[in-house]
Parts: C-alpha cells; structure tokens; sequence
C-alpha cells in the first residue's frame, strides 16, 4: 500500500492529519493507495494563502494567464491516455471515457486560456458633458470549487479554468472517492509559475472540511457539483455572508421518442443516455417518455441492447460499462430496484449485481417498463444503470410528463417532425435541450446548466462562466479642470 499526496496548500504539498485508502471499484484487491486528509487549521491556512495571491496573480496580466492555462490544458490532453487510466480506475468508467474526459479537461483550459486576451470591457458615453465611462469585469476574489467523483478531472477543470483565466484564487475540495485524479490534476498545476497559494488543494470529508469552507467569511465565490440537498445546506450556510454561490445539483432528465422516430437510433440513444458511465452522469437519461405506437417495439429493442451491454473492468478491452463507483452507490441502486418492484413496475432485464472475475461492484444495466410518473423512480435522481419507460398517447400527454419534475437539466425528443422538434425546444423546461441526441453529452464553449432543482446561480462554461467568476465596475472619469 503506498501513502500518496491530498493536501497542497501555500505552494506546497502537506502530509494530511487523516488518511483515507483508495480501491479500484473494478477489483476490491487493487490499493491505489491512501491520500491525506486536510484539517481545519490547514483549510484555513489555505484560504489565507489564497487571500494574500490572488492580487499578485491578477497584477501578473493576460499574458501570464494566457501562458499558463495553455499549459496546463495542454499537457492534460499530451497525458490524456496516462491520466485518463487513472481516472478509470478509481472511478469505474471504461478506459476510452476516461482518457476523453482528461483531454476534455485540457480543452477546458486552452479555451479560456483564449478568454483571457479576449475579456475586454465597454466605453460608454455619459448623459453628462464632459465625463467618460468605462465598464469592465474584475476577479471576484477567492472561488471555493467542490466537485463530484463522476467526471474527477473534467467537472473541477470547467471550474478551476475559468477561475483561474479571470483572476481569480481558488481553494479546491475534491471528492473522497476520487483522490488519485485529484493529485494529478494539481500537480500539473502546482508546476506552473503561479504565486505559492493561487491554487490549494484540500482534500477531507464533507462535513468538516467542506462545511468550514463553505462558511468561512474569506471566500468570495461557491461553485458547487452535487446533490441537491447537499446544495442548499451550501446555500444556507453562503448567504450568511452574502457568498456568491453557483451549483449544478440533481436532474430526472427526460427523452421523448415520438412515433415517427427512426427506431433504432432512438433506441441507441437512449441505450446510451442511460447506461453510459454506468448511469452516473447528471445528463443520464432516466425517463424514457415513448408514444403508445412504437412502445412496445421500443421496449423489446431496448431490452435486447441493455443486454447486449459488455459490464466489466474499465481497464480491460471491450468493456462498455464499468463498474458502480462504490459499495454505498450500489447498496442505493439496488435498494432502488426493490422501491420500483413495490410500486409495481415492471422489471424487464438487470435489476442485479453480477459477478465477474475480479470482485467489484458491478450491476446490470437496468429497464423498467410500466411505470408512472409519480413514482418514486421517477421523481428521484438514482445515479445508476436504471432506466423507466412510461407510455404517452400524443406528443403533448408526453412534453407534459417530461416537464412534470422540480428538475430541469437536460431533456431530449427523438421525432422527424421540425414542428414537433421546434415546438419541444421551445416550451420544454430544460437547461439543455436535444433533438434526435442523447441526453448526456454537451461541448465546452457553450454554457450549461438547468432549471427548478437542477441549478442555483449563474451558468457554468463558455463566455457565460465570466458572470458567476468575475464582478463588474463601472468607472466615471471627468475631465478635471483645465490649466
């Protein structure tokens, strides 16, 4: 067992006051390792050092920012394949995700590596003679980042980028599960020529570490991934000091397949919405909303492909669907599956663990047919490899099904129709929008976020993360009095 890194605060790396260890989900032998654990005196050792940079990172100027995030994106996309191996195997998501998902994370970083020489601000004429106006974005302060294990690499680089490209410092606590990713991350970024305290890493549990970091009065910005009820005790605890906060919480994201569907595409789609990254993704499609005509030929079709399904380790070849990320996630799949079994759904495939030559958290890709929309199922955000089909008589029954949710993430339709697609884009109450795509995937240089219980504040990505990372003034200048 090897004892490893968690804590780089002030420009240096920490040994933790706790350790917690480290397994591949794949196979319960494997020992990453153990990774350090902050406590709250180093939290707040952290944050003072993030106070006492952030100005002199500001004062460095666009080239150095510039500089700098291009080189950590690009050395995350050169190192995609070795990073991307560790991604896989602490976090269960086959090989060729991971590997994507770290050069994702790089792209993040050239992108606004580029935003940083294009932030330029406005001139405004006065309604006063003799007054000029200038209106520009500033940095915020000091971001506190709390992310999920799902994406380790890419969800803290959609953060941690734009952060760092408008000036800002930043106090990272990661996720417990995925500590390896965490490391790797911060160490391409601790080899920068960055001021000793821009960037800090600690790593501890929730409800010490996180909730210290949330509550404390030197953070100026909280931009949070997780569940909903984790976000608003976040929320609760930020507006006691006026905090500026961002999350990105739970989602039930609907795909309508209409009956003109092309219906092995919307079968592929969804098949791949909802079990790809095991079901652990915030854009996973877990309400299969199917007009009355096609449903049956739909769910026979969607069984098959769910079967059809290759679960096994991320790490080896072939392998489609990798592993439950932990033993508590699957305990809740499971329990889940008993929660639709009692409310009378029909279970067609999976609903199971499955054994596989290395001992790990595995489960079969999951159908439920004959659901209804009040379900507990159906109203509640699993996070696993289950899917449930519910049946619609006409394209309005179906869009009032998808919209009937306190979430409002992603939703998809699948139809050849432009007039039901346009009409779909228009009046379904989503953050994102699909038509004739799965419901999980989106490009970086786009904004993205939700409605209702999904998201809390401005939106993450693109130009539009510059008005959650940045604050703007706006600067009167008279001419003074001439000589």
């Amino acid at each position: 067992m090897s004892q490893t890194k968690g804590i780089y605060i002030a420009g240096r790396w920490e040994d933790g006051a706790g350790l917690i260890e480290n397994r591949n989900p794949s196979d319960l032998s494997d020992v990453i390792g153990t990774y350090g654990q902050a406590n709250a005196a180093q939290l707040d050792e952290a944050l003072h050092a993030a106070r006492k940079a952030q100005p002199l990172w500001w004062a460095a100027g666009i080239q150095k920012r510039h500089d700098v995030l291009m080189a950590i994106g690009t050395e995350l996309m050169t190192r995609a394949e070795e990073i991307g191996t560790i991604v896989s195997r602490e976090e269960g998501k086959p090989l060729a995700e991971g590997k994507g998902e770290v050069y994702r994370a790089g792209q993040f970083f050239t992108y606004f590596a580029a935003e940083v020489l294009r932030n330029q601000g406005d001139l405004a004429e006065s309604v006063r003679p003799g007054i000029e106006i200038d209106v520009r974005r500033e940095p915020v302060g000091v971001v506190a980042i709390v992310s999920p294990w799902n994406f380790p690499v890419a969800t803290p680089a959609w953060k941690i980028a734009p952060a760092l490209a408008f000036g800002n410092a930043v106090v990272w606590k990661p996720a417990n599960l995925t500590p390896a990713s965490a490391v790797a991350l911060t160490e391409i970024i601790a080899k920068q020529d960055i001021p000793a305290g821009l960037f800090n890493l600690v790593s501890g549990p929730g409800r010490d570490v996180g909730q210290r970091l949330v509550e404390s009065r030197d953070v100026d910005a909280i931009s949070f991934t997780g569940s909903v009820p984790v976000g608003r005790g976040i929320a609760a605890a930020a507006i006691q000091n006026m905090t500026k906060v961002q999350m990105e919480m739970g989602s039930k994201n609907p795909m309508i397949i209409m009956d003109d569907a092309d219906l092995d595409l919307a079968v592929a789609h969804a098949s791949g919405a909802a079990f790809g990254g095991t079901g652990q993704k915030c854009t996973a499609a877990s309400r299969l909303i199917v007009h009355e005509a096609i449903h049956d030929a739909f769910v026979e079709k969607l069984v098959q492909a769910a079967q059809a399904l290759t679960v096994g380790h991320a790490l080896e070849a072939g392998t489609q669907i990798g592993p439950v990320v932990s033993e508590g996630q699957l305990k809740q799949n499971l329990d889940y599956v008993d929660v639709g079994k009692g409310e009378g759904a029909e279970l067609l495939c999976g609903g199971d663990r499955l054994n596989r030559p290395t001992e790990g958290y595995y489960m079969a890709p999951t159908v439920f047919a004959g659901t209804r929309n009040d379900m507990r199922m159906n109203r509640e955000e699993m996070f696993a490899p289950i899917t449930c089909v519910m049946k619609a008589g006409s394209y309005d029954e179906a869009l009032a099904i998808a919209n009937d949710s306190e979430f409002g993430l992603t939703a998809g339709i699948m139809t050849k129709s432009l007039a039901r697609a346009s009409h779909f884009r228009a009046n379904m109450r989503a953050g994102c929008v699909m038509v004739n795509l799965p419901t999980a995937g989106t490009d970086y240089h786009v904004p993205f976020g939700g409605r209702g219980a999904s998201s809390y504040g401005p939106r993450e990505q693109g130009r539009y993360a510059a008005e959650f990372y940045t604050t703007v003034k706006t600067a009167y200048v008279g001419a003074g009095s001439p000589e």
